[in-house]
């Protein structure tokens, strides 16, 4: 290692002095380059964040939405179901109360007339050479070639649910 010459130091001195004027303007632009990049980062996450908060919040809503119209949609068709079951509930005992009707008729003093008129009905419409017989059921069966006609008590009670079935539906719409 060599020394200095004498008074050497006191002629670097200056050259020092610059060299560490610089290296303290290097240093504070570095560090305010560093700042301004720490502050665009900083800005740039909360931006992102705030953006994947945003869109969280939005995805959050509309599954909220899309629940909420499921489990509407779903009570939608439970309650449909309840009404279904309570209706054919009721149709049942409808039926079950016009067959025993039907089966009353039987016992009704009228009864032979109606018998009369049921076979009157079936020779009108299988003809003259029909076989017809009074069923165990009440009423008449009959029957001419293939074709078979039964105006049982019951068949007719069940026909006649049938032709109106369109008043037995009003009753569910009007209540």
């Amino acid at each position: 290692m060599s020394r200095l010459l004498q008074g050497a130091d006191a002629a670097l001195a200056p050259v020092r002095q610059a060299l560490a004027q610089d290296a303290d303007t290097a240093a504070a632009r570095t560090i305010a380059a560093a700042r301004q990049q720490a502050t665009d980062t900083m800005s740039r996450a909360q931006a992102e964040a705030d953006g994947i908060l945003a869109a969280a919040r939005r995805d959050g809503a509309e599954a909220a939405r899309a629940e909420a119209a499921a489990s509407s949609a779903r009570a939608r068709r439970q309650a449909r179901r309840t009404v279904l079951a309570e209706q054919e509930h009721l149709r049942s005992l409808l039926q079950a109360q016009v067959l025993e009707q039907a089966r009353e008729l039987r016992r009704d003093p009228r009864y032979p007339q109606i018998l009369r008129r049921l076979t009157a009905e079936a020779d009108r419409l299988l003809g003259p050479m029909a076989s017809v017989t009074e069923s165990y059921k009440g009423g008449v069966t009959g029957s001419a070639g293939s074709r078979r006609l039964d105006l049982s008590l019951p068949a007719l009670a069940l026909q006649a649910m049938d032709d109106h079935a369109g008043e037995v539906r009003r009753l569910w719409d009007d209540g």
